[in-house]
Parts: structure tokens; C-alpha cells; sequence
């Protein structure tokens, strides 16, 4: 289903936005099938915040660091296609 969409807002002023287009990428290469949209949102005070679907899957501010590309795609993974294996993206069963 491809009416997923995907939001990336970043900070102007730190010059966050190669991250986020990298980021973009790496989301758009993983769920070409299942998203609709990656947007790019400019935004200020230091903020990186990944939504899906409207909703916050990670922030820079709780977290206190930036998303590792594996931890998002398993995030994003678990809402719109939870049976999907993303090979070595996955994480280790222990």
C-alpha cells in the first residue's frame, strides 16, 4: 500500500540537510512498494524529527543523538509492513 508518507524535519541553522536527504534516501530505496512520499521539512532550534504518517517515530530531542539508518527502517517497518525482513538491516534474534 503506498499511501505512507513520510516526514523529515530538519534544522536550517545547523545544517542538518544532507543528513536528511540521505536519510530520505535510504528510506525511499528500502520502501519504494509501501511509500507515497518523503517530504523534507526546514525547520530550526536544532530540531531532527522522522514522522510517519503524522506520527513521531524518532526525535533528535528525546533521544539525544541522531537515528542510525537501521533503527529507522525497523521503526517505519513495524507500522507499514511488519512482516517484511529488511536482510542485514534487521536486528539480531537473540
Amino acid at each position: 500500500m503506498r499511501n505512507n508518507q513520510v516526514e523529515i524535519e530538519y534544522c536550517t541553522q545547523c545544517r542538518w540537510l544532507l543528513r536528511a536527504a540521505w536519510m530520505a534516501q535510504e528510506l525511499l530505496t528500502t520502501f519504494e512498494a509501501e511509500l507515497s512520499a518523503v517530504s523534507l521539512v526546514p525547520g530550526t532550534g536544532g530540531v531532527f524529527e522522522v514522522r510517519l504518517n503524522g506520527v513521531v517515530v524518532f526525535s533528535r530531542k528525546e533521544a539525544g543523538r541522531f537515528p542510525e539508518s537501521k533503527e529507522l527502517k525497523q521503526h517505519i517497518r513495524d507500522v507499514i509492513a511488519p512482516e517484511r525482513d529488511l536482510g542485514h538491516s534487521d536486528r539480531k534474534v537473540d
